[in-house]
């Protein structure tokens, strides 16, 4: 069933979007943002993402070799008054370094071996050494999960795809504060910028990497 009506699927179709990816040997997770500023509703930028980290958790548990990185949004004092994007959200100013915000979920399996990236805006790429780190390791394809899924999420699978990997978004891996951006966030990811998934087919495709 079409989620935009057929008028839409033709478009994209004749513009020659929505082609696979290629998939890689050397995977990465990238972990967007499922701290408890976001997956707690109890913070104004919060939502229930419990079926979110319970998803996450089971990917990133079922192929302990390929790396993590988790990213957090974290903003220093002086940057509360400083950062662009905090006068057009002002509900992100909860995310201040030191808070429980900007803490990693405590339900996600995080390890000594998992990376942190800390950053200050969108995409986990913008102004972070991910690139950098993904070059280091070797990765040849990002699989991105977290929140929110029009936001940081399309944002990181927007600079994946433009540092030249090749993106896998597992739907249930995502969560946001509202669906409908969700959807269409999600639907834009799959036309241009990377593969929008289930849950088992990530599961099965990290669970045969060699």
């Amino acid at each position: 069933m079409s989620v935009h009506g057929s008028s839409t699927d033709a478009t994209y179709d004749q513009a020659g979007f929505g082609a696979p990816v290629r998939r890689g040997e050397r995977p990465a997770i990238v972990v967007v943002d499922l701290t408890t500023g976001f997956t707690d509703p109890a913070f104004p930028t919060g939502a229930d993402l419990t079926d979110v980290v319970e998803a996450t958790t089971r990917l990133v548990t079922t192929a302990p070799d390929v790396p993590v990185v988790y990213t957090t949004i974290a903003y220093t004092p002086a940057e509360l008054d400083t950062v662009a994007w905090l006068h057009k959200a002002p509900g992100m100013r909860a995310l201040e370094v030191g808070s429980e915000a900007v803490e990693i979920d405590s339900r996600l399996p995080v390890t000594d071996a998992d990376h942190l990236i800390v950053k200050k805006g969108a995409s986990a790429f913008f102004g972070t050494g991910l690139a950098a780190l993904l070059a280091a390791l070797r990765v040849d394809t990002v699989i991105v999960c977290g929140a929110t899924t029009s936001g940081c999420v399309r944002a990181t699978a927007v600079d994946a795809m433009q540092s030249g990997y090749p993106v896998l978004v597992p739907r249930e891996c995502v969560g946001d504060r509202a669906d409908g951006p969700a959807q269409a966030n999600l639907f834009d990811i799959q036309a241009k910028y990377g593969d929008v998934i289930s849950l088992d087919d990530a599961l099965a495709y990290v669970g045969g990497l060699k």
